[in-house]
């Protein structure tokens, strides 16, 4: 049985994301804790950093708390200040993408929770891509996980190489 409790001194970050734009660190902490219909971690984004690429959810809603610093949030092509003890709330909507950024000189710490979903869509509109997966195990390299990324330019027609015969 998991710990119920875990306290912000015994979380174990790892980095992910390497680039000029995007890097943080994030703990995991809903799963640690047995969690199993929320996931939930701590984030922490150096200055001028982003986690993850703009994007918006068919099927998984997400939440942010702010804890520590201030930021923007863009949300739907607009800015908006974010700062300390700020709730951000990016419900399954695809005209509604989101990104944290850290637009200040310090760390920017915030707790993201998101449904523990086992089917996403995902849109990227800066880069016209989009996410599709379906999660049976949470071992990434299981054969009856399905994960795509593609661009939607890329697109073809639903009879696209089927046959007749």
């Amino acid at each position: 049985m998991p710990n119920l409790i875990i306290n912000k001194e015994d979380l174990e970050f790892s980095k992910f994301g390497d680039g000029e734009q995007f890097g943080a660190e994030r703990a995991e902490v809903g799963a640690k804790v047995g969690a199993n219909k929320l996931g939930y971690g701590v984030v922490r984004l150096p200055p001028g950093k982003r986690a993850w690429p703009y994007h918006a959810h068919h099927v998984i809603e997400e939440a942010f708390f702010i804890l520590a610093g201030h930021g923007t949030l863009r949300h739907a092509d607009e800015h908006h200040p974010a700062r300390e003890g700020g709730f951000i709330c990016a419900p399954p909507d695809p005209t509604q993408p989101h990104q944290i950024i850290n637009t200040s000189d310090e760390s920017l710490t915030y707790i993201a929770i998101s449904t523990n979903e086992s089917t996403d869509i995902c849109l990227y509109p800066d880069s016209d891509k989009f996410g599709v997966w379906h999660t049976r195990s949470k071992d990434r390299s299981d054969p009856k996980n399905f994960h795509v990324f593609s661009r939607k330019s890329n697109g073809v027609d639903y009879w696209d190489g089927e046959s007749d015969e």
